[in-house]
């Protein structure tokens, strides 16, 4: 009572009403919200972030591994198989092309593993796939296997060359066989 000027809510609580006359009657920002010294309202925490107490002046961002793709949330998600989360992360950013992961608490694009040498890893891979018939890939990391050439088959799966085509027979390019 008496003061020179209106006092305003503490952080962590807003009030919209203009008869207040003590901080008793700021409200409590409610969880996956939060609310700046002087809000006249609570605001959701933004993507990437959140708050699983009332009475938050700020959120908390997402700790590495996770996400969280929606406003006003309590928690955040584990990252998807495939993907990487960096701290404050609003999506799963997935795996480059010729990498892959089955981990959910991946931080960096370096937690995804290279693609074997006769296998590839198309982007958002969570395992690597070995080549098909007719292809192969002699160098890790690798996004997709490469047809045999004219003149070479292969085959089997998950090679790393192919074969000189047989005698008597010819191999058009991307050849599974001999013919």
């Amino acid at each position: 009572k008496g003061a020179a000027a209106a006092l305003p809510c503490d952080g962590g609580t807003y009030s919209s009403a203009t008869d207040n006359d003590e901080q008793g009657d700021c409200v409590p920002a409610a969880p996956g919200s939060f609310a700046v010294t002087g809000s006249t309202q609570q605001t959701p925490c933004p993507k990437g972030s959140y708050t699983n107490e009332p009475k938050k002046g700020e959120c908390t961002p997402c700790s590495s591994g996770t996400y969280q793709d929606e406003e006003g949330k309590t928690a955040c998600k584990p990252c998807k198989a495939g993907s990487y989360c960096q701290k404050g992360a609003a999506a799963a950013l997935p795996c480059d092309g010729g990498t892959y992961s089955s981990a959910t608490d991946n931080d960096e694009q370096g937690d995804c593993v290279p693609a074997a040498p006769g296998s590839f890893a198309v982007t958002g891979s969570t395992q690597q796939t070995p080549c098909p018939k007719g292809s192969y890939t002699n160098e890790p990391k690798k996004g997709e296997c490469t047809p045999c050439s004219s003149g070479t088959y292969q085959d089997e799966e998950g090679k790393t060359a192919c074969k000189p085509c047989k005698a008597g027979s010819y191999c058009q390019k991307g050849a599974a066989a001999a013919l």
